[in-house]
């Protein structure tokens, strides 16, 4: 069991930030974390290892997490503040900014997939282009060209809703 243990402690971190990317609440992350590493042990046999093991604990509680939505549609209420984005920064460093990050999660939660899942896993998860061409088994430049048009439909939104 010190495997799991191991685990839980090298990739719960990354599989919690993705959720509460996803979902926005606390709580619920938390849930779907516990979730997502019983149902990786449960099934840990079915890993195949063609992927980093945070990719498929992501894959998992991605799962989990449109299984719960279903079962819980909510609508979301949006915050109607926000703090103006510039065209320099780094996508990324802003979720640092709790209100930017607030602001770019809600831009995010809008995109279609691939797009969402591929800036979540990268930006948020830490994970690689390359490990996230392996996941979607795409190339390495299908995986940056995603990336690079996700983060560039975030910025055009968030400087649309600054005007």
């Amino acid at each position: 069991m010190g495997d799991f243990e191991k685990i839980y402690q090298e990739h719960g971190k990354t599989v919690y930030s993705f959720l509460l990317s996803l979902s926005h609440d606390e709580h619920l992350s938390e849930e779907l974390t516990q979730e997502t590493m019983f149902r990786a042990i449960m099934n840990f046999n079915s890993f195949r290892g063609d992927c980093k093991l945070s990719v498929w604990l992501c894959q998992i509680a991605k799962n989990l997490y449109y299984e719960w939505y279903n079962k819980n549609r909510k609508i979301v209420p949006l915050d109607e503040t926000f703090t103006p984005y510039e065209d320099e920064k780094d996508i990324s460093i802003d979720f640092a900014d709790k209100e930017t990050a607030w602001q770019i999660l809600q831009q995010l939660h809008i995109l279609d997939d691939p797009y969402k899942e591929v800036f979540m896993l990268h930006a948020l998860g830490d994970v690689s282009l390359k490990d996230i061409s392996r996941l979607f088994k795409k190339s390495d430049s299908w995986a940056r060209v995603i990336y690079y048009r996700a983060k560039n439909m975030i910025i055009a939104k968030l400087k649309e809703d600054q005007k």
